[in-house]
């Protein structure tokens, strides 16, 4: 199936000479390669995915971008968080360098956020740094991290502390493919969709809280959701691109979140979405105990994360978690800390979060030690 083009919503990341479009809408994908070629001509292509993804949707990529005359490879790679690490890293870029790819070519994310974060990774250091296309096939990826040029891997220290900053050359959100996901990773899609209506955009939560079935069912709800989510993204993004002011609000959660993740080993235990669904929840508990909104706010963000069928407390997560103590070291090494002191993404009430810096320690661990007793 291919796409309407009256029903493809293109939104602009705008970055001077380095913008680029995100392209939105159902059956992308059998269009990707005229996609490509228009805004790239004359180059090869490593495309780079996960063998889940390769088994339901390469061979129909590859007949696109052989249509379009773009001759490309395919690198396939395991899939999940586990995949982020050196040593994919390593093969990924060898395999890029083998197919003798030139500076100029083409590297394709064609995957979730693990294989976008990989890709674009292998791209920025590969031959120096390639171009490289995002066609992300998670919400998650569509909504969050194929947007924006944050690419890395994970390492015993922490999640996401080994990376680069390097934009995508366009991005192409095929919202159909969204219907092949489990319901379990489309839902923890779904907790960075409703992230961006917590961080500053009230309206948005609202209706999310009325819409989102539809989301989930795959009506047109769907596309409104993405392309509100992209539009919040883009323009975080085009004012603050590496992460020195506001576009650290979009880490709502996710110091909680990735200290999570790392507490359960990046494993099935707890994937990055949910992770960042109880960070969400714990920053507004949080934030309320500070006295800083009401406690009202996180029962309703509870209420409404519960409802899609996401976990939101400590003990929705499966097995043992570290004591209070083993995970306030995981958050010590979260990239949020500058200079030992502990930066959390706070807020005064839905579609309110600031950056709150110098948060105490021990409130921080004294809160979790709470949460950890139920």
């Amino acid at each position: 199936m291919t796409a309407d083009a009256a029903a493809i919503t293109s939104v602009p990341v705008a970055l001077g000479s380095r913008a680029y479009d995100i392209l939105i809408g159902r059956g992308l994908l059998a269009d990707a390669g005229r996609a490509i070629a228009e805004r790239l001509p004359n180059v090869r292509a490593a495309v780079v995915t996960d063998e889940t993804v390769a088994g339901l949707h390469l061979a129909q990529l590859t007949a696109s971008l052989d249509a379009a005359g773009i001759p490309s490879v395919p690198i396939v790679v395991a899939p999940g968080e586990g995949s982020k690490n050196f040593q994919t890293l390593e093969t990924v870029t060898r395999a890029i360098l083998g197919a003798r790819l030139e500076r100029g070519d083409i590297v394709i994310a064609f995957g979730g956020g693990v294989v976008g974060d990989l890709t674009g990774f292998a791209a920025a250091i590969a031959r120096r740094g390639m171009r490289f296309v995002q066609i992300p096939t998670s919400l998650l990826a569509q909504v969050d991290s194929s947007v924006g040029g944050k690419t890395g891997i994970n390492t015993a220290e922490g999640k996401n502390l080994v990376g680069a900053f390097h934009q995508p050359d366009l991005v192409i959100a095929d919202t159909g493919i969204l219907d092949t996901l489990s319901p379990r990773e489309f839902r923890a899609g779904y907790a960075e969709v409703a992230k961006y209506g917590l961080i500053d955009d009230a309206g948005f939560f609202a209706w999310l809280e009325q819409n989102w079935q539809g989301i989930l069912s795959g009506g047109p709800e769907r596309e409104h959701a993405v392309a509100t989510s992209c539009r919040a993204k883009a323009k975080v993004v085009a004012a603050d691109e590496h992460e020195t002011g506001e576009r650290a609000l979009l880490n709502l959660g996710h110091t909680f979140g990735h200290a999570l993740e790392s507490a359960t080993g990046y494993s099935q235990r707890l994937v990055h979405g949910e992770g960042v669904a109880i960070g969400m929840v714990l920053a507004h508990q949080f934030s309320a105990r500070m006295n800083l909104c009401s406690p009202d706010d996180g029962v309703r963000v509870e209420a409404h994360l519960k409802a899609v069928g996401l976990p939101t407390r400590l003990s929705d997560i499966p097995g043992e978690l570290p004591d209070a103590d083993g995970l306030m070291k995981l958050i010590a090494q979260d990239k949020k800390v500058s200079r030992g002191t502990l930066t959390f993404i706070l807020t005064r009430g839905v579609g309110q979060a600031f950056i709150a810096k110098d948060v105490p320690p021990a409130a921080v661990q004294a809160f979790l030690t709470d949460k950890l007793a139920g």
